[in-house]
């Protein structure tokens, strides 16, 4: 599973794409989930971007998101704080491309 729940955060596993043509949440590959972004990973442009895309489509607050490892690679763990339960959410991702 690419997300697991504890003490009311999510933790979720991520790969990143960077440059792409667009902002995107693809797919779950290999317990990641795969996100890709049009901006650098350059100047922290890219983790802003990704927390951008996480906070629009899980629809909580950019505030509530921070990337715990992983700042300078592709492979990231991010935590969510969530009053609301986003399971279902994060499920979705692993039944369909978004």
């Amino acid at each position: 599973m690419f997300f697991s729940y504890k003490d009311g955060r999510f933790f979720i596993n991520i790969k990143v794409t960077t440059k792409a043509s667009k902002n995107e949440i693809r797919e779950v590959r290999n317990d990641e989930l795969l996100i890709s972004v049009t901006a650098a990973p350059e100047n922290n442009k890219a983790n802003e971007a990704i927390i951008n895309v996480l906070s629009k489509k899980l629809k909580i607050p950019k505030s509530n998101i921070s990337i715990l490892s992983g700042d300078k690679s592709r492979n990231k763990k991010i935590s969510i704080i969530s009053e609301k339960d986003i399971t279902k959410t994060l499920s979705d991702f692993t039944l369909s491309k978004n």
